[in-house]
């Protein structure tokens, strides 16, 4: 995918109007009828829709999403034949992904699936390295597409496939995607019993299935091919269907509400503890600013922030009257920011010129004001918190989780008094450094963070040098002033003047107009972590169903959403959106395995 123009559309077409791919001179689906094809080869290749039936879950894995064909037709099928109250989750992975006008052109030759077809191009996937989610609510179906090389997909993602479409480009022409470790690969990431399908017998791609594990045999082909092949790994005992799990969250945070909204979204609904009530911590500012962590090292850390802000920008956008403004402008603060700046706009991690380079006398004009050149991030959001809580946590309960214990196979959840205030089976920690206090020995540490509100002031666009400006709907929103190992919440003249101070430093201009206007202070504890990375995962050493969402610093609104459907997919054994070796950098279990090279003690868990 990287040596690819991201400008270029893989697909040629044509006189005929049939699409085929520049890259390697081969057709996208049949020209006879890709529906149909679709329909026999992958659909019935796989049993569908008998293998998901009795299913409240089921999984479909892809290589070569390409227009989206096989996808249409299969959510066409799971929306006519769905068991009650199901969730599909389907995985499909693009090296070269395609323009939503280029696969609107191709899916408009079936009128049939016109309804389905319109909403993938609505929610159409982009470019940018990495794992795209659509959501698909009204089908009660996932789609998790992989823009990268299937054997770099298919390591990242930590799935387990009950059906595989193998729809890549012919082996003689597209050898990469067919070698055995793909083939391997699709193997270690099937689920028991799992079936495969594809159009193609080639010797090579038989011997290498079966060697991987699977029980393949040829079948009759469609239009003009005479066989196609179909496969099956052994299966295992069925098991029955476990019941859904009693899910509590403590806190109703950016973190509390991300986590309530992902399990909702997977089919169940979260109890929600708050002492106080929604956005009552840090997530009570007046407005939120959702972008990048820019680094031009492009490292796994840079590719967790890159995707993270892909997915809240994408789920904010559900939400539209939570958007109070669009853009955002990086100035730099050093000497090497420019040649940084351009590393990170270059880099495949985000979508093509999304991030801009912009010269001095455009930033200026942006501003209003003399700045020096900058970066514009096209896609960063500013967002007003509370309406993205009232419509991500739904009912709050109001009531202090003083503890919980493990017990009887499952969690208390206690209050201030020792009573009993509720049970569940799956209880996440989202309380900021609450989060710390009802798990003894999480690595957090407190940062004190107090912003300044400027009423009736007006901004520009959302900017950040070190410090940063937001203009929210009556005023102006800058700081923060970053304290750590602080826990007083009181507002402090002096941190004011700090954030005066700060302003002065990156917009002169605006901190002058401001200086005199009364200010009020928004004050915030955030949890951090040592190596500014949140925790998302279970807790270390607890008892099975304890996980924690916190650490998440300054970017809590950014990071938040993906990483609540990362963990309410670990709990509910679904699929997740996070890829394996991000995942790993957010793990709570990092910092136990440091201690433990080190030689050090670990604090003890909850019990």
């Amino acid at each position: 995918m990287s040596g690819a123009d991201p400008h270029l559309s893989p697909i040629a077409w044509g006189e005929d109007g049939a699409p085929r791919s520049r890259l390697y001179g081969d057709i996208y689906f049949s020209a006879g009828d890709g529906l149909a094809e679709a329909r026999t080869v992958f659909l019935g290749g796989c049993d569908l829709p008998r293998a998901w039936s009795g299913r409240d879950r089921f999984r479909v894995a892809e290589l070569g999403f390409g227009a989206g064909l096989n996808i249409a037709a299969l959510l066409h099928l799971w929306r006519d034949a769905r068991p009650p109250g199901a969730h599909l989750s389907i995985f499909s992975v693009e090296a070269h992904p395609l323009g939503p006008g280029d696969a609107a052109r191709a899916l408009a030759a079936w009128p049939e699936i016109a309804a389905i077809a319109g909403l993938l191009i609505a929610r159409w996937p982009g470019r940018a390295r990495g794992f795209h989610r659509i959501d698909l609510p009204e089908l009660g179906a996932t789609v998790d597409v992989a823009m990268m090389e299937a054997s770099a997909a298919l390591a990242a993602w930590t799935g387990e496939a009950d059906a595989w479409f193998l729809d890549g480009f012919a082996p003689a022409r597209n050898p990469t995607m067919w070698r055995q470790e793909v083939l391997d690969l699709v193997a270690r990431r099937s689920a028991p019993g799992a079936r495969l399908a594809t159009y193609t017998v080639a010797g090579v791609v038989r011997r290498d299935l079966a060697a991987a594990g699977f029980e393949v045999e040829r079948r009759p082909g469609f239009g003009a091919k005479r066989q196609r092949l179909e496969g099956r790994l052994p299966a295992a005992a069925k098991r029955p269907l476990a019941p859904r799990p009693r899910v509590a969250i403590i806190g109703a945070g950016i973190s509390g509400a991300a986590l309530a909204r992902a399990f909702r979204a997977l089919g169940v609904e979260a109890q929600v503890f708050d002492a106080i009530g929604p956005g009552a911590g840090a997530s009570g500012v007046p407005a939120a600013l959702a972008a990048p962590r820019l680094d031009a090292g492009l490292a796994p850390p840079a590719a967790l922030f890159a995707h993270a802000f892909r997915r809240a920008v994408s789920l904010f956008a559900l939400t539209p009257e939570a958007i109070v403004a669009r853009g955002a402008l990086q100035l730099p603060t050093g000497p090497k920011d420019p040649t940084r700046f351009a590393t990170v706009a270059a880099s495949d991690l985000f979508e093509p010129g999304r991030l801009r380079l912009v010269g001095a006398l455009e930033t200026s004009r942006m501003l209003g004001e003399p700045v020096p050149a900058g970066l514009a991030i096209e896609d960063a959001l500013v967002v007003e918190p509370d309406p993205l809580l009232a419509a991500w946590l739904g009912r709050t309960w109001r009531a202090r989780v003083a503890a919980v214990e493990w017990g009887d196979g499952g969690w208390r959840l206690i209050g201030e008094r020792g009573e009993e205030i509720g049970r569940a089976d799956v209880v996440c920690l989202a309380a900021g450094m609450g989060s710390a206090r009802l798990a003894p020995g999480l690595p957090l540490t407190a940062v004190r963070g107090q912003a300044s509100v400027a009423r009736g002031a007006a901004a520009p666009m959302a900017t950040v040098f070190g410090a940063y400006a937001i203009a929210i709907r009556d005023g102006v929103l800058f700081g923060a002033t970053h304290d750590r190992d602080e826990e007083a919440v009181e507002a402090r003249q002096i941190d004011h003047q700090r954030n005066l101070q700060a302003l002065a430093q990156g917009l002169p201009a605006l901190a002058a107009r401001l200086a005199g206007v009364p200010l009020e202070a928004r004050t915030g504890i955030r949890a951090a972590t040592a190596d500014y990375l949140p925790l998302a995962g279970p807790v270390p050493g607890a008892p099975p169903g304890l996980i924690v969402l916190s650490g998440l610093g300054s970017r809590g609104f950014t990071l938040a959403p993906l990483l609540g459907e990362h963990l309410a997919a670990v709990a509910l054994g679904a699929p997740s959106p996070l890829p394996n070796d991000l995942a790993a950098l957010v793990d709570p279990a990092r910092f136990a395995r440091r201690a433990r090279r080190r030689g050090r003690p670990l604090a003890s868990p909850p019990s």
